[in-house]
Protein backbone atom coordinates (compact mmCIF):
# COMPACT_ATOMS: atom_id res chain seq x y z
CA UNK A 1 0.00 0.00 0.00
CA UNK A 2 2.35 2.60 0.79
CA UNK A 3 4.89 1.58 -2.47
CA UNK A 4 1.36 2.41 -4.41
CA UNK A 5 1.02 5.52 -2.65
CA UNK A 6 4.38 6.51 -3.09
CA UNK A 7 4.39 5.74 -6.95
CA UNK A 8 1.11 7.77 -6.90
CA UNK A 9 2.33 11.28 -5.71
CA UNK A 10 5.30 10.89 -7.57
CA UNK A 11 3.08 10.40 -10.61
CA UNK A 12 0.98 13.45 -9.50
CA UNK A 13 4.29 15.27 -8.68
CA UNK A 14 5.73 14.30 -12.36
CA UNK A 15 2.30 15.47 -13.94
CA UNK A 16 2.39 18.60 -11.78
CA UNK A 17 5.80 19.60 -13.51
CA UNK A 18 4.72 18.45 -16.43
CA UNK A 19 1.68 21.21 -16.90
CA UNK A 20 4.26 23.76 -15.70
CA UNK A 21 6.52 22.86 -18.01
CA UNK A 22 3.95 23.11 -21.07
CA UNK A 23 2.84 26.16 -19.73
CA UNK A 24 6.03 27.91 -19.49
CA UNK A 25 6.81 26.44 -22.72
CA UNK A 26 3.74 27.74 -24.23
CA UNK A 27 4.35 31.53 -22.70
CA UNK A 28 7.92 31.60 -24.54
CA UNK A 29 6.06 30.35 -27.43
CA UNK A 30 4.18 33.44 -27.84
CA UNK A 31 5.66 36.63 -29.16
CA UNK A 32 6.94 39.81 -27.71
CA UNK A 33 4.44 42.68 -28.00
CA UNK A 34 6.63 45.64 -28.73
CA UNK A 35 4.49 48.96 -27.93
CA UNK A 36 6.08 52.55 -29.02
CA UNK A 37 4.06 55.79 -27.60
CA UNK A 38 3.11 58.75 -29.69
CA UNK A 39 3.47 62.26 -29.40
CA UNK A 40 2.25 64.26 -26.35
CA UNK A 41 2.42 60.47 -24.78
CA UNK A 42 4.04 58.09 -22.21
CA UNK A 43 4.72 54.61 -22.30
CA UNK A 44 1.87 54.37 -19.58
CA UNK A 45 -0.18 54.98 -22.04
CA UNK A 46 -0.65 51.36 -22.35
CA UNK A 47 -0.49 50.60 -18.42
CA UNK A 48 -3.85 49.30 -18.99
CA UNK A 49 -2.67 47.19 -22.13
CA UNK A 50 0.13 45.75 -20.79
CA UNK A 51 -1.62 44.33 -17.76
CA UNK A 52 -4.25 42.66 -19.95
CA UNK A 53 -1.29 41.40 -22.18
CA UNK A 54 0.57 40.28 -19.33
CA UNK A 55 -2.14 38.73 -17.97
CA UNK A 56 -3.12 36.22 -20.74
CA UNK A 57 1.13 35.13 -20.84
CA UNK A 58 2.84 37.96 -23.16
CA UNK A 59 5.69 39.34 -22.83
CA UNK A 60 5.44 42.58 -23.16
CA UNK A 61 7.92 46.23 -23.45
CA UNK A 62 6.80 49.82 -23.99
CA UNK A 63 9.43 51.34 -25.84
CA UNK A 64 10.19 55.19 -24.52
CA UNK A 65 9.69 56.81 -27.63
CA UNK A 66 12.40 59.91 -27.90
CA UNK A 67 9.77 62.17 -30.56
CA UNK A 68 12.73 63.36 -31.69
CA UNK A 69 13.04 62.38 -35.19
CA UNK A 70 11.14 59.74 -37.61
CA UNK A 71 14.68 58.05 -38.51
CA UNK A 72 16.35 58.43 -34.92
CA UNK A 73 13.03 56.98 -32.91
CA UNK A 74 13.23 54.19 -36.01
CA UNK A 75 16.61 53.22 -35.58
CA UNK A 76 16.54 53.22 -31.35
CA UNK A 77 13.33 51.08 -31.42
CA UNK A 78 15.14 49.30 -34.24
CA UNK A 79 17.67 48.29 -32.03
CA UNK A 80 15.42 47.34 -29.28
CA UNK A 81 13.92 45.08 -31.68
CA UNK A 82 17.50 43.50 -32.38
CA UNK A 83 17.73 42.83 -29.37
CA UNK A 84 14.67 40.51 -28.89
CA UNK A 85 14.98 36.82 -29.19
CA UNK A 86 11.99 35.01 -31.35
CA UNK A 87 8.96 36.87 -32.69
CA UNK A 88 7.37 40.38 -32.37
CA UNK A 89 4.47 42.13 -32.66
CA UNK A 90 5.12 45.93 -32.60
CA UNK A 91 2.41 48.31 -31.91
CA UNK A 92 2.82 52.02 -32.70
CA UNK A 93 -0.13 54.68 -31.39
CA UNK A 94 -0.48 58.23 -33.17
CA UNK A 95 3.07 59.58 -34.42
CA UNK A 96 4.49 55.65 -33.12
CA UNK A 97 3.24 54.67 -36.45
CA UNK A 98 5.34 56.27 -38.43
CA UNK A 99 8.21 54.98 -36.50
CA UNK A 100 7.18 51.55 -36.16
CA UNK A 101 6.77 51.82 -40.03
CA UNK A 102 9.82 52.36 -40.54
CA UNK A 103 12.06 50.55 -37.96
CA UNK A 104 10.40 47.36 -38.89
CA UNK A 105 11.60 47.38 -42.82
CA UNK A 106 13.78 44.61 -43.03
CA UNK A 107 13.30 43.33 -39.54
CA UNK A 108 12.77 39.56 -39.93
CA UNK A 109 11.68 39.12 -36.18
CA UNK A 110 8.63 41.00 -36.54
CA UNK A 111 5.61 39.40 -37.75
CA UNK A 112 2.96 41.98 -36.79
CA UNK A 113 2.32 45.39 -37.00
CA UNK A 114 -0.64 46.78 -35.11
CA UNK A 115 -1.31 50.75 -35.98
CA UNK A 116 -3.68 52.59 -32.56
CA UNK A 117 -5.47 55.88 -33.95
CA UNK A 118 -1.71 55.63 -35.80
CA UNK A 119 0.08 57.12 -38.70
CA UNK A 120 1.13 54.55 -41.85
CA UNK A 121 2.51 56.08 -43.70
CA UNK A 122 3.45 55.90 -47.31
CA UNK A 123 7.99 56.38 -48.34
CA UNK A 124 7.91 60.13 -48.79
CA UNK A 125 4.63 60.97 -46.60
CA UNK A 126 4.84 62.74 -42.85
CA UNK A 127 2.40 63.02 -40.16
CA UNK A 128 1.61 66.50 -40.84
CA UNK A 129 1.02 65.51 -44.54
CA UNK A 130 -1.35 62.60 -43.47
CA UNK A 131 -3.09 64.17 -40.56
CA UNK A 132 -4.29 67.25 -43.17
CA UNK A 133 -4.95 65.22 -45.89
CA UNK A 134 -8.82 64.92 -44.47
CA UNK A 135 -10.45 67.23 -42.82
CA UNK A 136 -11.15 67.18 -38.89
CA UNK A 137 -8.07 67.62 -37.44
CA UNK A 138 -8.09 70.58 -34.23
CA UNK A 139 -4.58 70.06 -32.62
CA UNK A 140 -3.41 72.79 -34.42
CA UNK A 141 -5.35 75.36 -32.24
CA UNK A 142 -4.44 73.79 -29.02
CA UNK A 143 -0.86 73.67 -29.52
CA UNK A 144 1.36 75.85 -26.21
CA UNK A 145 3.40 78.34 -27.90
CA UNK A 146 7.32 76.43 -29.26
CA UNK A 147 9.58 76.08 -27.52
CA UNK A 148 12.69 76.53 -28.88
CA UNK A 149 16.01 73.63 -28.18
CA UNK A 150 19.78 74.65 -28.29
CA UNK A 151 20.21 72.31 -31.15
CA UNK A 152 18.10 74.27 -32.99
CA UNK A 153 14.17 73.59 -33.89
CA UNK A 154 11.29 73.44 -31.58
CA UNK A 155 9.33 71.13 -28.93
CA UNK A 156 5.88 71.18 -29.18
CA UNK A 157 3.14 70.31 -26.51
CA UNK A 158 -0.85 70.42 -26.02
CA UNK A 159 -2.22 73.49 -23.45
CA UNK A 160 -2.65 71.58 -20.66
CA UNK A 161 -6.04 73.37 -20.04
CA UNK A 162 -7.06 72.25 -23.70
CA UNK A 163 -5.28 68.63 -23.12
CA UNK A 164 -8.64 66.88 -21.77
CA UNK A 165 -10.94 67.39 -24.76
CA UNK A 166 -8.26 67.28 -27.29
CA UNK A 167 -6.01 64.69 -26.68
CA UNK A 168 -8.60 62.36 -23.83
CA UNK A 169 -12.25 63.09 -24.18
CA UNK A 170 -13.47 59.78 -23.20
CA UNK A 171 -10.83 59.37 -20.28
CA UNK A 172 -11.73 60.53 -16.92
CA UNK A 173 -10.74 64.21 -15.61
CA UNK A 174 -8.68 63.15 -13.30
CA UNK A 175 -6.32 61.24 -15.10
CA UNK A 176 -6.79 63.11 -18.52
CA UNK A 177 -4.97 66.52 -16.27
CA UNK A 178 -1.86 63.66 -14.92
CA UNK A 179 -1.66 62.95 -18.54
CA UNK A 180 -1.86 66.58 -19.76
CA UNK A 181 1.01 67.20 -17.09
CA UNK A 182 3.26 64.24 -18.09
CA UNK A 183 2.78 64.53 -21.46
CA UNK A 184 6.05 64.26 -23.68
CA UNK A 185 6.94 67.38 -26.50
CA UNK A 186 7.27 66.18 -30.17
CA UNK A 187 9.41 68.01 -32.39
CA UNK A 188 7.87 69.59 -34.93
CA UNK A 189 10.60 68.70 -37.49
CA UNK A 190 9.37 65.15 -36.43
CA UNK A 191 5.96 65.76 -37.56
CA UNK A 192 6.99 67.65 -40.68
CA UNK A 193 9.57 64.67 -41.63
CA UNK A 194 9.01 62.40 -44.59
CA UNK A 195 8.97 58.51 -43.84
CA UNK A 196 11.73 56.29 -45.50
CA UNK A 197 9.97 52.92 -45.21
CA UNK A 198 6.36 51.25 -45.22
CA UNK A 199 7.13 48.10 -43.62
CA UNK A 200 3.01 47.74 -43.78
CA UNK A 201 3.43 46.58 -47.28
CA UNK A 202 5.26 43.72 -46.63
CA UNK A 203 4.36 42.80 -43.05
CA UNK A 204 0.61 42.05 -42.20
CA UNK A 205 -1.12 44.90 -40.58
CA UNK A 206 -4.12 46.02 -38.27
CA UNK A 207 -5.62 48.93 -37.01
CA UNK A 208 -7.62 49.98 -34.45
CA UNK A 209 -8.95 53.83 -33.49
CA UNK A 210 -11.69 55.69 -32.38
CA UNK A 211 -14.62 57.53 -33.96
CA UNK A 212 -14.06 60.52 -32.26
CA UNK A 213 -10.16 61.12 -32.88
CA UNK A 214 -9.78 64.75 -33.55
CA UNK A 215 -6.30 64.52 -33.78
CA UNK A 216 -5.65 62.52 -36.92
CA UNK A 217 -9.18 62.67 -38.24
CA UNK A 218 -11.07 59.54 -38.53
CA UNK A 219 -11.40 59.81 -42.20
CA UNK A 220 -7.39 59.89 -42.69
CA UNK A 221 -7.14 56.67 -40.10
CA UNK A 222 -9.57 54.74 -42.46
CA UNK A 223 -7.83 55.66 -45.67
CA UNK A 224 -4.37 54.22 -44.14
CA UNK A 225 -6.60 51.40 -43.25
CA UNK A 226 -7.59 50.38 -46.05
CA UNK A 227 -4.16 51.31 -48.10
CA UNK A 228 -2.28 49.05 -45.66
CA UNK A 229 -4.63 46.43 -46.53
CA UNK A 230 -5.43 45.99 -42.77
CA UNK A 231 -6.20 42.40 -41.75
CA UNK A 232 -9.01 44.00 -39.24
CA UNK A 233 -10.18 47.26 -38.53
CA UNK A 234 -11.90 48.57 -35.28
CA UNK A 235 -13.47 51.73 -34.75
CA UNK A 236 -14.76 52.46 -31.30
CA UNK A 237 -17.51 54.46 -31.40
CA UNK A 238 -17.18 57.63 -29.46
CA UNK A 239 -12.95 57.02 -28.30
CA UNK A 240 -10.64 59.48 -28.73
CA UNK A 241 -7.28 59.77 -29.85
CA UNK A 242 -6.19 57.59 -26.60
CA UNK A 243 -8.12 54.50 -27.37
CA UNK A 244 -5.68 52.19 -25.95
CA UNK A 245 -6.22 54.52 -22.31
CA UNK A 246 -9.61 55.24 -22.55
CA UNK A 247 -10.24 51.17 -24.51
CA UNK A 248 -7.41 49.05 -23.07
CA UNK A 249 -9.20 45.65 -24.14
CA UNK A 250 -10.63 46.62 -27.27
CA UNK A 251 -6.53 47.25 -27.81
CA UNK A 252 -5.53 44.53 -26.23
CA UNK A 253 -7.45 41.90 -28.11
CA UNK A 254 -6.79 43.25 -31.62
CA UNK A 255 -3.10 42.91 -30.68
CA UNK A 256 -3.88 39.50 -29.40
CA UNK A 257 -5.60 38.69 -32.68
CA UNK A 258 -2.52 39.90 -34.73
CA UNK A 259 0.04 38.31 -31.92
CA UNK A 260 -1.97 34.93 -33.48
Amino acid sequence: MRTFTQAAMMAVVGLAAASAANAASAAAAKPTIVLVHGAFAESASWTGVVAKLSKDGYPVLAAANPLRSVAGDAAYVGKLLDSIKGPVVLVGHSYGGSVISVAAVGKSNVKSLVYVSAFAPETGESGLALSSKFPGSSLGDTLAPPVSLPTGGVDLYIQAKKFPHQFAADVAPGQAAIMAATQRPVTQAALEEPATGSAWKTIPSWSIYGSSDLNIPPKALAFMAQRAKSRHTVVVKGASHVVMVSHPTEVAALIEEAAR
